[in-house]
C-alpha cells in the first residue's frame, strides 16, 4: 500500500496536553432508552464516548438525532419479524444555541444541534434539520434509499464541521468512524482549512489532521455513490468530477476517500488489519492501515458483583465461592427476564449457551441447528439449552429469514431452544452476564471485531468461538475459553465468500463446534467445577483491561491521534 504524504505537516502538541479531537459517527449506542443506534458500530461509538468522559480526554462527538431511531423488531404470529418505530426520547437533550446550514438538492437546509446531557460525561452533539419539511432526512437510522443516505451524510459531515466552527471548537484531529463521515473531509477541503492550491496540495495538508477507521471486511459492504447522485444531492460541494475521482474514485467510494484523506487508518482487530490491508492494497495514495482492537465500557457491561467477588483481599476459596454465587445469581436474573418475556423457563443447573447479535447471514446463528441428529441428542438428554436474540436490518431479507429460522427452531424445540425478540442493550447485558457459554461462529474473516464476546468474557461467561474478529487475540484454548477449530488459510481470502458455495466450510465448522462442545466444554462444566471457575477467572483477567474501551481510547490518543 502506498503511504501518502509526509507527516512533516502533522500537528504538534505540547508535552503536557493531548490533541483536541472531533469524532464523527452515524450512530451512538448510549442507553436502551435512547434509540440512536442500530448495532455494533453504535454500541462501540457509545462506549468510546463513555470512556472519553470517564478519562476526561479532549474529544467531542458529532452525530445525528434520529427522529424515530432504529427498529423495535417484534415477532408476528407467523413467526416473521415485524418492524415498529417509536419516537426517540428527547428528554435528556438540551438545545445548542446556534444554527448552521447545509445544501441538499439545491435547497438550503437549516440545522439545529442538541447536546446529550446524560449517559456520558463527554461532549456529544447530535444534528437534525430545523424544519419539518426537511425532517425526512433524519427520520430513521439507515432508512430510505440513496438520496436519504447522501443527505444524512451531508448533515453529519458537512454540518458537523460547520457546527464545530459555529461553536468555536478548535480541532487538531478529525476522526471519521466509518465512511459515513467522510463528507466532513470534503468540507475541510472546500474551506481550504489547512492550505494548498491544487486538490493534491489540499489533500497533502489535510491528511495530518484526519484519522479514519474502517469496519467492513467485505468489499461489497463498503458504501459507494455515483458522481451524478452526489452532484444532484449537492454532496459534491462544488468539486469537479476529476477532483472527486482523485479523492474517492468513480463511483465515489466512501472508504477510499477516507483512506486518501487520512494520514493513518485503522482496522478494529489484529486479524481485521490483515484483511483490510489486503482489501485496499491497490488504492493509490491511501493511508497505511494499522489496527486498534475494539473495547467495551467496563462499568456498562461488567457486573460490579464480578469485580467485588474477585478483590485481592479475599482468599482463593472465597473468590471461587463468591464468583460462582454471583454467576448463578446473574443466570437467575436472566432466567426471570426470559420467563417474563417468553414464558419459557431457563434451568439453572444446565449448560446455557447464548448467541445474540445482529442477524446477518455471515454470522451463521443457525449453524448449530442444522445437525438435527447431534442437536436432538443433546436437547433430548437436557444437557444444554440454547438462547438466541438478534435483530435483522429492516431491509435485509436474508437477515429476517435467519430470524424466522431461529423462531421456528424455538417452536420445534420448545423450552430447549429459546428466542427472545427485540434484542437491545438491556437484553444484551443480561445475556452476556447470565449465560454459561457465549457462542460465536462467523465465517472467518468476515467478523471485523465483535464486542459481545468481550462483554461475556469480563463477566466470566466463557467464549466458544471461531478464531475471527477479536478472539484470536483473547483465546488461550482451554484457559480463557475455546476455539472452534484452527484457521484454514483458504478462509482468509475474502473472495472465498464472494459467490463460492459456503456449504463445505459450514459443514466443517459445524462438526468442529459439536466436537469441541461435547468433548471439551460439557465435560468441564458438569464434571470439573474447579477448572470451570479457573477458566472464568482467566477469562475475566484476560478481558477487563485488554478489551476495555478505556484501553482503546488511550491507544487512539497514543497511536492515532498523536502519532510519534
Amino acid at each position: 500500500m502506498t503511504v501518502p504524504a509526509s507527516t512533516s505537516d502533522a500537528p504538534t502538541f505540547g508535552a503536557s496536553r493531548y490533541p483536541r479531537v472531533a469524532y464523527f459517527c452515524m450512530e451512538y449506542g448510549l442507553d436502551v432508552r435512547f434509540t440512536t443506534y442500530a448495532g455494533g458500530l453504535g454500541i462501540l461509538a457509545g462506549d468510546h464516548m463513555k470512556s472519553i468522559g470517564d478519562l476526561h480526554l479532549p474529544l467531542v462527538g458529532l452525530g445525528l438525532l434520529w427522529d424515530e431511531g432504529y427498529t423495535q423488531q417484534r415477532i408476528g404470529h407467523d413467526g416473521h419479524p415485524e418492524d415498529h418505530y417509536p419516537k426517540t426520547d428527547r428528554s435528556r437533550l438540551s438545545p445548542v444555541p446556534v444554527r448552521i446550514e447545509v445544501t441538499v438538492r439545491g435547497r438550503n437546509v437549516p440545522c439545529v444541534a442538541w447536546k446529550v446531557e446524560d449517559y456520558t460525561k463527554a461532549t456529544l452533539y447530535l444534528l437534525e434539520p430545523a424544519l419539518d419539511d426537511d425532517r425526512w432526512i433524519t427520520r430513521r437510522l439507515y432508512g430510505g434509499g440513496t438520496e436519504d443516505r447522501l443527505a444524512q451524510e451531508i448533515i453529519l459531515g458537512v454540518g458537523g464541521v460547520r457546527l464545530l466552527r459555529a461553536l468555536g471548537h478548535d480541532v487538531d484531529v478529525y476522526h471519521f468512524n466509518e465512511g459515513h463521515a467522510v463528507f466532513a473531509g470534503l468540507e475541510l477541503l472546500r474551506e481550504n482549512r489547512f492550505g494548498g492550491t491544487t486538490i493534491a496540495d489540499r489533500l497533502q495538508h489535510l491528511r495530518p489532521h484526519v484519522v479514519f477507521t474502517t469496519h467492513t471486511p467485505v468489499p461489497a459492504g463498503n458504501e459507494v455513490h455515483s458522481l451524478d447522485d452526489m452532484r444532484r444531492l449537492d454532496a459534491d460541494l462544488g468539486f469537479t468530477d476529476s477532483e472527486l475521482t482523485a479523492i474517492g474514485g468513480s463511483p465515489f467510494s466512501m472508504t477510499v476517500a477516507g483512506l486518501r484523506m487520512s494520514h493513518m487508518a485503522n482496522a478494529v482487530a489484529e486479524l481485521h488489519g490483515h484483511t483490510a490491508r489486503a482489501m485496499w492494497k491497490d488504492v493509490a495514495g491511501a493511508a497505511p492501515i494499522t489496527h486498534v482492537t475494539n473495547g467495551v465500557h467496563v462499568p456498562t457491561w461488567q457486573d460490579a458483583r464480578v469485580r467485588a467477588a474477585l478483590v485481592a483481599e479475599k482468599s482463593d476459596a472465597e473468590r471461587d465461592a463468591e464468583l460462582w454465587r454471583v454467576h448463578q445469581d446473574m443466570k437467575a436474573e436472566l432466567a426471570a427476564e426470559v420467563v417474563a418475556r417468553t414464558g419459557v423457563h431457563v434451568r439453572l443447573d444446565r449448560l446455557l449457551i447464548g448467541f445474540a447479535r445482529r442477524a446477518a447471514s455471515y454470522k451463521r446463528a443457525d449453524l448449530i441447528l442444522a445437525d438435527e441428529h447431534r442437536l436432538g441428542r443433546l436437547l433430548h438428554d437436557e444437557r444444554i439449552q440454547l438462547i438466541y436474540s438478534g435483530k435483522a436490518h429492516p431491509r435485509d431479507g436474508a437477515g429476517k429469514a435467519l430470524v424466522s429460522r431461529l423462531v421456528a427452531a424455538s417452536r420445534r424445540w420448545p423450552g430447549k431452544v429459546i428466542f427472545v425478540e427485540n434484542y437491545d442493550m438491556t437484553l444484551g447485558a443480561l445475556l452476556t452476564r447470565g449465560c454459561d457459554v457465549w457462542l460465536n461462529n462467523p465465517r472467518r474473516p468476515l467478523e471485523a471485531s465483535g464486542t459481545s464476546g468481550m462483554k461475556a468474557a469480563m463477566n466470566g461467561v466463557l467464549n466458544l468461538s471461531i478464531l475471527d474478529g477479536w478472539w484470536p487475540e483473547g483465546c488461550h484454548h482451554g484457559e480463557t475459553g475455546w476455539k472452534i477449530g484452527d484457521p484454514d488459510a483458504a478462509d482468509d481470502a475474502v473472495s472465498t465468500y464472494d459467490g463460492t458455495d459456503p456449504a463445505p466450510s459450514d459443514d466443517r465448522d459445524r462438526n468442529r463446534l459439536y466436537d469441541t462442545l461435547e468433548r471439551e466444554v460439557m465435560p468441564v462444566y458438569y464434571d470439573d467445577r474447579g477448572r470451570w471457575l479457573h477458566m472464568m477467572k482467566a477469562s475475566i483477567a484476560m478481558s477487563q483491561w485488554r478489551f476495555s474501551s478505556d484501553r482503546m481510547v488511550q491507544e487512539y490518543f497514543a497511536r492515532m491521534y498523536r502519532p510519534s
